[in-house]
């Protein structure tokens, strides 16, 4: 059956809407009507190679839609249930799922290489981070995907998939901020708004929001944030003002860049927290002395996926959403349509690009 879809034909290449010709799913797997998909950075880090994906591919990790139908063996759900998409399944037996590490299983993106359709001219097809969420239906494993939580509007419920579970799990799970901390949040895309969200559930006592635009200072006030500051060269030493000289107690860097990175780790106090959530290129290069690491006592780590076990999250956000604690909607700078999607990539290449909401 042929459905729209944006496609990627080769690395660097415009997306393309355009015809596929989906097949229907076979043993332990699902078909999914979109309902909507989020247009995340990590898409454009697929597109623009610094991040590999097998090429032509359908990208879009972050949606939510209706089953369709489903293959041989499928049980947990069925014809007519929402579902959130899930990008990263875990395996549950390789040694990071044996250590409950599901973020790090190290089978999570296998799909992705596979074969899931082919263009109208009979070209092979894959399904970029294994889901292909960029088109109008799906087939994915039946691991890819959870039932949508109650409470949660279909259409909100797409961006749980990747920018809520990210943000959220960078605060409560990486960083582990406590009640009365500060916080500091580097980046205000998706991911960075679902942070100071995040932040604010946690009960940060001083949240502040930076990034390169000034734009962006409702929006993140509105998510949480108690200051805002433009990313300049005294970034860390604003920081720093606004905590008694002392620096945050942590600071989440959510941009992937080098320069953002050093800032996060020089805004926070001594002793305190950098957690790293943007993904970079391997161009970007981060310097520390020897004596700096001693002397600060501070903490770097990575963040992978928030370090979220979505079957276990995905309850514990819907019920932040039910409570008004949560809101979805303060995420999304712009509806548009499968047809949007190529503008968006561009306004995102220029810097120009907010947080899009592909509804179909």
């Amino acid at each position: 059956m042929a459905v729209r879809a944006a496609v990627l034909p080769a690395i660097g290449s415009p997306l393309e809407i355009t015809g596929i010709d989906l097949p229907d799913p076979g043993p332990g797997q699902v078909r999914v009507r979109l309902a909507a998909a989020g247009v995340c950075h990590s898409d454009l880090s697929l597109s623009d190679g610094t991040m590999r994906v097998p090429v032509p591919a359908v990208l879009g990790h972050e949606g939510a839609g209706t089953v369709v139908s489903v293959g041989e063996g499928v049980a947990h759900v069925a014809p007519g249930d929402g579902v959130v998409l899930n990008w990263a399944p875990s395996c549950g037996a390789c040694h990071a799922c044996s250590l409950g590490e599901v973020w790090l299983c190290a089978d999570a993106l296998t799909g992705a290489a596979a074969v899931y359709a082919r263009t109208t001219d009979g070209t092979d097809l894959h399904p970029g981070l294994n889901v292909a969420a960029f088109a109008e239906e799906t087939v994915v494993s039946a691991s890819c995907v959870l039932p949508v939580p109650d409470g949660v509007p279909l259409t909100d419920a797409a961006l749980l998939g990747c920018a809520v579970l990210t943000g959220y799990g960078a605060v409560h799970h990486s960083a582990r901020v406590r009640q009365g901390e500060t916080v500091a949040v580097f980046g205000v895309g998706g991911v960075g708004l679902s942070a100071l969200q995040a932040a604010r559930i946690a009960g940060a006592s001083k949240i502040v929001a930076v990034d390169v635009s000034a734009e962006k200072e409702e929006l993140a006030r509105a998510a949480g944030a108690t200051d805002y500051v433009v990313a300049s060269d005294t970034t860390a030493r604003e920081i720093r003002g606004l905590t008694g000289k002392q620096g945050v107690d942590v600071a989440i860097e959510c941009a992937g860049r080098a320069v953002t990175i050093r800032t996060a780790w020089d805004s926070t106090r001594r002793g305190g927290r950098t957690t790293v959530v943007g993904i970079g290129g391997k161009d970007q290069q981060v310097t520390f002395n020897a004596l700096e690491i001693f002397h600060w006592g501070r903490t770097l780590s990575g963040c992978v996926y928030g370090n979220s076990d979505p079957a276990r999250d995905l309850p514990v956000l819907a019920g932040h959403i039910r409570a008004g604690r949560l809101d979805l909607s303060a995420l999304v700078t712009e509806h548009i349509s499968l047809d949007g999607i190529p503008a968006a990539f561009e306004n995102m290449l220029a810097g120009r690009g907010g947080r899009a909401l592909v509804v179909f």
